[in-house]
């Protein structure tokens, strides 16, 4: 609304032009015209200019000064002082469009009103323009709301939407870990091992619900996670697959984000050692240096020879990247494990 768009201008200007043929007709009515001209003389095209078309044509373009000088020029500043400046600009563009008017038809030899009568080619355009703007304001706040409506409902149905992704990302898990007791529930007993993989499986979910939930968790909490997720792959790789977490007691209880171990880990297995058919060790090693906890996932795989297209892959890598840039202004750091394979490293 800043800008008039074309099909607004040319209202305005029917406003106008309809308006002007009514005063004409009003006029040419209380001069008793009709006794002369015939019922249609009021029609006849000069008489219109002289009479009302020429004044409110000169009007219409006033108009767009005004509201060059009122609104498109102060468009940045609050709309009351708009509205003021517009209320006191029409008043003097008024009078001086009506003495330049008077003067042009002074000039032509045509009539115009004279002594007082003339208040009213000052009184009759200053409140037309004030309905005008009135009418411009009313609607443009009519606009603004309409947009501001628009937007809040479609911020209340990404509201929603979200609520809802978030339900869902919470149910889930909940159905899923639900189903796998009920399975090891129905498991024979003489299969201990089948349960224990489906127990632990569902602790996963469990875990991974609630790091969903929270920000931070104790760093026990969290490699007891990484040691339920790599006795799962033992399973699947046997004795090819060997770990070493080296951790003190005392960093037991540091916070961490959650669900922040686990991606570097299964990116060892995955893309390290499941090629592999001697397979190979993953050892995490955590300390404390400087007040920073400082964090180590190697392996023994083939490695990585370009580093930096890792981020371009993989999900997990370039997630817990993205974290922890956000979160502690910190990244991920590549380099060649001795004697072979990936180390990830990284500070808190």
């Amino acid at each position: 609304m800043k800008n008039i768009k074309l099909k607004e201008l040319v209202i305005i200007f029917g406003f106008y032009l309809f308006f002007s043929v009514l005063y004409r007709i009003v006029l040419w009515y209380n001069m008793m015209k009709f006794r002369e001209d015939g019922i249609w003389g009021w029609a006849n095209p000069e008489g219109y200019w002289y009479m009302s078309g020429m004044q409110y044509f000169f009007y219409f373009l006033a108009s767009i000064v005004i509201w060059f000088l009122g609104v498109r020029l102060l468009k940045d500043r609050p709309k009351l002082l708009q509205i003021a400046v517009v209320v006191i600009l029409i008043p003097i563009t008024v009078y001086f469009v009506r003495e330049w008017r008077y003067l042009l038809l002074d000039a032509m030899g045509e009539t115009h009103l004279t002594g007082t009568g003339s208040v009213w080619d000052w009184y009759i355009p200053t409140l037309f323009m004030m309905i005008q703007f009135g009418c411009f304001f009313a609607y443009r706040y009519f606009k603004e709301n309409q947009q501001k409506l628009k937007i809040e409902g479609e911020l209340k149905t990404a509201a929603l939407k979200s609520e809802l992704s978030a339900l869902k990302a919470q149910l889930n898990p909940h159905f899923l870990y639900n189903i796998f007791n009920t399975i090891s529930a129905s498991v024979p007993p003489e299969n201990e091992k089948t349960r224990r993989l489906i127990a632990e499986l569902s602790d996963l979910f469990r875990y991974q619900l609630k790091a969903s939930q929270v920000e931070k968790v104790p760093l026990r909490e969290e490699l007891e996670f990484v040691n339920k997720y790599l006795a799962l792959e033992k399973e699947r790789f046997q004795e090819r697959l060997k770990v070493s977490i080296n951790v003190e007691e005392n960093l037991l209880d540091e916070m961490v984000p959650p669900m922040l171990l686990q991606p570097l880990v299964e990116n060892s297995v995955k893309h390290g050692l499941s090629s592999l058919i001697e397979g190979g060790e993953i050892s995490i090693s955590i300390f404390k240096k400087e007040d920073k906890l400082h964090f180590e996932i190697a392996d023994t795989g083939i490695g990585i020879e370009n580093k930096l297209s890792v981020f371009d892959k993989g999900i997990g890598l370039t997630n817990t990247k993205l974290r922890l840039e956000k979160m502690y202004q910190t990244t991920l750091n590549l380099s060649d494990n001795s004697p072979k394979g990936l180390k990830i490293s990284f500070t808190l």
